[in-house]
């Protein structure tokens, strides 16, 4: 890897301050920088690194302004934490695979419709509808009848995409991952047994989507399951049938999203979180980890924690007053004491 620097002042819009003749050969987190590597400071908190750091070239705020000397050039920009992604999705496109083509070992349908610059790895079993251009399928990939699959998506190994299942472009699909499996129906018999309920709907994926590692994303009873544009799914989530995702909502990992419930858009949901079936989360919602969420939020921009979950402040208020529940115990006993 080899930038100058002025590309990457270009590419990000930024300001920059020192030699203009420097050259980029890595990339790297501010602490463990060397000579030649490009970082970036975001959080006051990390402020000092950057006075100790050996990095080349550090993007900054552009309402950064020094308190010791420093060693290194700056790009001053409006965010860095945004501009330094920006900057991993250059490396990103330059690291990953080009190939295009399938593999040997791929099985793929007579009626599948495959798109330009379209790869399909070893192993991979494809009997979708339609492959959209520049899309990648790695290794030991299952995609199922009538999928369709748009342009610049990337499926990572070992994923499952079963029957019927839509997916839009610039999905990112990682190892593991099942979209499209069975939604768990069944109903209670007289005689306590269950009867299955069949799954006949599917899986709507919009564009710009990312699900996680071994995360499941379930098929709708009848109508779809949705995942709306541009929402992030962690590791090991689990999302049931006919749930809705609004769009730009980030999920953490090992969430579990029961059946028919619907997040709003732009929602924030912390890890291990659950939030119960048939329920609504109104936009802009940011629900703690570890919460759960078991009725309907209605008002817009809530932070909610706790099991069942209840505001941030009066999570904090209960929870600074139970510190003190052993001393007032004590106080109660003592004067039970006197008073017998």
């Amino acid at each position: 890897m080899k930038f100058l620097i002025s590309d990457i002042v270009n590419i990000l819009n930024g300001d920059f301050h020192g030699d203009e003749n420097a050259v980029i050969t890595g990339i790297s987190e501010i602490s463990n920088a060397q000579k030649g590597d490009i970082t970036f400071l975001s959080n006051p908190k990390y402020e000092k690194e950057i006075y100790e750091t050996s990095a080349s070239t550090v993007i900054v705020s552009n309402t950064f302004t020094p308190k010791d000397q420093l060693s290194c050039n700056l790009i001053k920009v409006d965010d860095p934490y945004t501009s330094f992604a920006t900057l991993l999705g250059m490396v990103e496109e330059i690291q990953k695979p080009k190939k295009t083509g399938i593999a040997a070992s791929a099985t793929i349908s007579e009626q599948t419709e495959i798109g330009h610059e379209v790869y399909i790895g070893e192993n991979s079993i494809i009997h979708a509808k339609k492959i959209g251009d520049n899309t990648y399928i790695d290794s030991n990939v299952y995609i199922g009848e009538e999928v369709v699959i748009g342009n610049n998506c990337r499926i990572f190994p070992g994923v499952q995409i079963m029957d019927r299942t839509v997916i839009g472009d610039c999905c990112h699909i990682h190892p593991g991952a099942v979209i499209g499996s069975d939604g768990f129906g069944f109903a209670p018999q007289s005689d306590g047994s269950f009867q299955r309920i069949p799954q006949i709907g599917n899986v709507i994926l919009e564009d710009h989507v990312s699900i996680g590692a071994n995360s499941t994303i379930d098929r709708a009873t009848i109508s779809s399951t949705i995942i709306r544009k541009g929402v992030k799914i962690d590791n090991l989530v689990q999302v049931a049938h006919n749930c809705e995702i609004g769009e730009n909502t980030v999920i953490a990992a090992q969430t579990g999203i029961a059946g028919s419930s619907k997040i709003g858009a732009n929602c924030m949901i912390g890890g291990q979180a659950g939030v119960s079936g048939h329920i609504n989360v109104a936009d802009g919602t940011k629900i703690g980890p570890q919460a759960g969420v078991m009725s309907n939020v209605k008002e817009r921009g809530k932070e909610l924690i706790g099991s069942p979950v209840i505001n941030v402040k009066e999570y904090m208020r209960v929870f600074a007053a139970s510190r003190k529940v052993p001393e007032l115990i004590k106080r109660v006993q003592s004067l039970e004491n006197k008073m017998d």
